[in-house]
């Protein structure tokens, strides 16, 4: 039967370092997500098939799905205990809530008679 390490995986030889992260490979597989979700983004941009209003919300879209690739792989967000987690969540929580009054104050402001 295998030990368990401090974080709960299991080693499988006593001693050795575990690798927690992507490989090689990985990390360009996750590079070669980008650069197709970079086209998607510049394609969906001179896309004549989705109406104007929609290149905006589509390309933001494709935004957070990149940025959800760095933050998962590249700043190993995947491997890191689940308070980490929590606390990406709670910046990813926050920053929803700033965009959220930035748009109530911008989409309100032709309310106001002066």
């Amino acid at each position: 039967m295998a030990s368990a390490d401090v974080h709960g995986h299991g080693e499988e030889h006593p001693g050795k370092a575990v690798h927690h992260g992507p490989s090689v490979a990985g990390y360009g597989a996750v590079f070669g997500g980008l650069l197709a979700l970079t086209l998607l983004t510049v394609g969906a941009a001179y896309a004549e098939f989705i109406p104007p209003a929609w290149h905006t919300p589509v390309a933001l879209l494709i935004a957070a799905a990149k940025a959800t690739l760095v933050l998962l792989f590249f700043m190993h967000l995947w491997w890191s205990p689940r308070l980490t987690w929590l606390i990406a969540l709670g910046s990813l929580l926050w920053l929803a809530i700033m965009l959220a009054l930035t748009f109530a104050d911008y989409l309100t402001r032709k309310w106001m008679q002066y």
